[in-house]
């Protein structure tokens, strides 16, 4: 009979603890999937930018050499993050893909013009730098215009603005809401074992005494589950870089490592933090308030 109540007994701890565990796992799982998407906001935002076509349209007596020339000098610029010569025969090719084979037929010279397709550095991705930049472009007499879709710049720039903004507030709402939901289940593992303090208590342990294990179990406890979450981390990214590679590769793992890592650390401390007071509370309490 004994060993049964011992089997019920164990039984009953595991299943609290692995429930502890597990409960803080999930959360701590969020934090970490949130905390990945905040750091690499900028680098999302600065792929996008960078992925904006800017087409600098040549004038259409201008010579091959001469837009090569311009071409390559553009390359050099510290504005530029890549720059592509866009000969006749590669313009026409591009537009017969688009438009059919046969949208030469009503025209009786070939209208492409030479070009190039500029891809900025993102910092230079705002309204203002590119006006700078399209005046000192149309100041060779060789230059035509500069073609680009303005409202997806300022699309681009006022979202990730917003975005920004949006992500560091979840971030602190859901570091707050984790505090207390790991909080709350620590204090109610540890007040589960309530009569087991105040046991302790009364054969005159001293506080210290009395919070060491159960620091200790609450250090474990959250190593363990900080360990569970970035598991549960890394096979999500793994599916990330598996079919969604663009999208992995903009990530700078750096700053991956860095979350995953702090994704453990927070989950010992803060339930480090949550065992040392409600240990010490319910050392506190009397006899009389142990039972409610």
């Amino acid at each position: 009979m004994k060993k049964r109540e011992k089997n019920i007994i164990l039984r009953r701890l595991i299943h609290s603890y692995l429930s502890s565990v597990i409960s803080i796992s999930l959360v701590l799982l969020f934090v970490g999937i949130i905390g990945i998407l905040a750091v690499n906001a900028k680098s999302v935002s600065d792929y996008f930018k960078e992925n904006i076509k800017l087409s600098v349209i040549f004038e259409k007596d201008i010579t091959s050499e001469r837009a090569k020339e311009i071409s390559e000098r553009l390359k050099s610029r510290e504005f530029v993050k890549k720059a592509e010569f866009i000969s006749q025969e590669q313009g026409t090719k591009e537009m017969k893909e688009l438009l059919g084979e046969d949208f030469l037929d009503i025209f009786e010279v070939n209208p492409i013009p030479l070009s190039v397709d500029l891809y900025f550095k993102a910092d230079y991705v705002l309204t203002d730098s590119i006006e700078v930049i399209e005046k000192e472009l149309m100041a060779d007499p060789g230059v035509k215009e500069l073609v680009y879709q303005k409202s997806l710049v300022n699309v681009i720039n006022q979202n990730m603005a917003r975005i920004g903004i949006v992500l560091s507030i979840f971030v602190v709402l859901l570091l707050f809401v984790s505090f207390v939901l790991i909080n709350n289940t620590v204090r109610l593992n540890v007040y589960s074992k309530r009569f087991t303090i105040h046991t302790m208590k009364l054969v005159g342990a001293k506080r210290s005494f009395i919070r060491k294990p159960f620091l200790i179990q609450g250090m474990y406890q959250g190593l363990i589950a900080g360990v569970i979450s970035v598991a549960l981390l890394s096979l999500i990214l793994y599916f990330v870089w598996r079919d969604l590679r663009q999208l992995y590769l903009i990530f700078d793992q750096k700053l991956i490592l860095l979350v995953l890592l702090s994704v453990i650390v927070s989950g010992v401390l803060i339930c480090l933090i949550s065992t040392y007071f409600v240990v010490n509370r319910l050392v506190s309490v009397n006899s009389d308030e142990i039972y409610y």
